[in-house]
């Protein structure tokens, strides 16, 4: 399920606008303009993930490549021996190997301090200690090394690492990187940004933003992320070749759990997880973890027991994994392969005959509410479902509509596939359709992007 979320300029700031796309049966996938941040926050636990102004929310189930959101307590976060070497690995590069000498004959720690250093190590401290304006000077570190958090806008020194960082390290064709798909993809997000309370009465930033880090003045790498009200979330890491040897994909991960735990967000989430992608594998390394069941929306740790649920299906659901892994895949297959109408996430889908027509799934135009979606309401429910207040906008109209007020609302049903109703109860039911009166249905001519 996929919708495009665009800016509005109007007096209607409660609502978060949606343009519905549609849902596509494909199992193709990626891996083989303003919301709110607290109701993207949602849709993140509920399976949804942004590339650019596109929300999308894949089908585990019959997807060729499953996605799994992941996130991980940066307040339980301990990190391995493998990833404290690869800070003071860094560390040591940005610093040398005549300041520490120096600076502990200039500026001594007490004995407490050194023992505790020695003893503990401490993420937030550690990721901080090479930064120009935290080094006690003199004398003078090998590097001068800075990060700093910045809109997601466009420039060119962003651009110049996301084309080196494409064309070397994913070796994509040149004639595939532009500067028109970069700002598609990692910049103008239609976040907007601004900052919130915590619990603890500090105010922390929320939105879209590029995390830049710079040695000696010149930018070497870019973490794009959004910030939401109870997470750091992780949307693409960037860097140039000259510091593959660094491992910067690694420093730049432990630097966002960093963040989530020193500014008060808690939880860090990497992004989809593909248990059949290797490269996704090193996401596993980060514990303790969770993962997202498709269907109760519940969270599980992401532990051993889990990744061999992974190993034995394509499909897990964690949920139900008191059943015999045999009876899952019996269930699954009947769900699947079943005629329109069949029963779907365990819920009667019965349709009349003359709805049964209309709901023929093929690749390119496929029936939400009959594709037997983890994590949808079926399409009983959805037919027994008020939406009357549901709000949408319009191009024939300056205002916003009720739902009800159509001419043609009462005219159509739920299970009438391809007419407006049908539309807008998949956008609902793939959004929740218990947060309908947080969002608005935007039928407006997006703007080119």
């Amino acid at each position: 399920m996929e919708v495009d979320v665009h800016a509005v300029e109007d007096t209607a700031t409660r609502y978060s606008y949606l343009f519905p796309i549609g849902y596509s049966n494909s199992s193709e996938c990626g891996y083989c303009h303003r919301t709110r941040s607290a109701f993207y926050q949602k849709l993140v636990d509920r399976c949804w993930r942004r590339s650019g102004s596109l929300l999308y929310r894949p089908n585990q189930r019959h997807s060729c490549c499953p996605h799994y959101t992941l996130r991980l307590d940066s307040t339980e976060f301990k990190p391995s021996k493998a990833q404290r070497q690869a800070i003071n690995r860094f560390n040591r590069h940005i610093i040398g190997p005549t300041y520490p000498r120096e600076a502990a004959r200039l500026h001594p720690r007490t004995r407490a301090e050194a023992r505790r250093r020695h003893n503990v190590f401490d993420l937030v401290e550690r990721v901080h200690e090479p930064e120009a304006g935290v080094l006690k000077t003199p004398p003078q570190p090998d590097h001068v090394f800075a990060v700093t958090l910045e809109p997601d806008t466009f420039t060119e020194e962003k651009y110049a690492i996301f084309e080196n960082y494409q064309r070397i390290v994913h070796r994509e064709p040149p004639d595939k990187i532009s500067r028109d798909g970069f700002r598609r993809f990692l910049c103008d997000s239609p976040l907007v940004r601004g900052s919130v309370a915590g619990p603890d009465g500090r105010r922390r930033p929320v939105g879209s933003f590029h995390q830049c880090y710079r040695i000696d003045g010149r930018l070497v790498a870019v973490g794009v992320l959004d910030l939401l009200p109870d997470c750091v979330s992780a949307v693409y890491f960037l860097y140039h070749e000259s510091i593959h040897w660094l491992n910067p994909g690694k420093l730049g991960a432990l630097r966002e759990i960093a963040l989530a735990q020193e500014a008060g967000y808690r939880w860090w989430y990497p992004g989809y997880y593909v248990h059949g992608c290797a490269k996704m594998r090193y996401k596993t390394e980060y514990k303790p973890q969770q993962v997202l069941d498709p269907e109760d929306l519940s969270w599980y740790p992401l532990d051993e027991q889990a990744l061999a649920l992974f190993d034995k299906s394509h499909y897990v659901c964690f949920s139900r994994a008191g059943q015999s892994q045999h009876q899952q895949q019996r269930e699954v297959l009947s769900q699947t392969t079943g005629p329109p109408g069949s029963a779907a996430n365990g819920h009667d889908t019965a349709t009349t005959n003359s709805d049964s027509e209309a709901v023929e799934e093929d690749e390119e135009d496929a029936f939400l509410l009959a594709s037997n979606m983890p994590g949808i309401p079926a399409l009983a429910e959805m037919e027994a479902l008020d939406m009357d207040s549901l709000v949408l906008r319009s191009d024939f109209s300056d205002n916003l509509i009720i739902a009800s007020h159509l001419v043609i609302w009462d005219t159509e049903r739920v299970g009438q596939f391809g007419t407006l109703k049908s539309r807008i109860a998949e956008l609902v039911a793939a959004v929740g359709p218990d947060l309908m009166g947080e969002f608005c249905v935007d039928f407006r001519k997006r703007r080119a992007h």
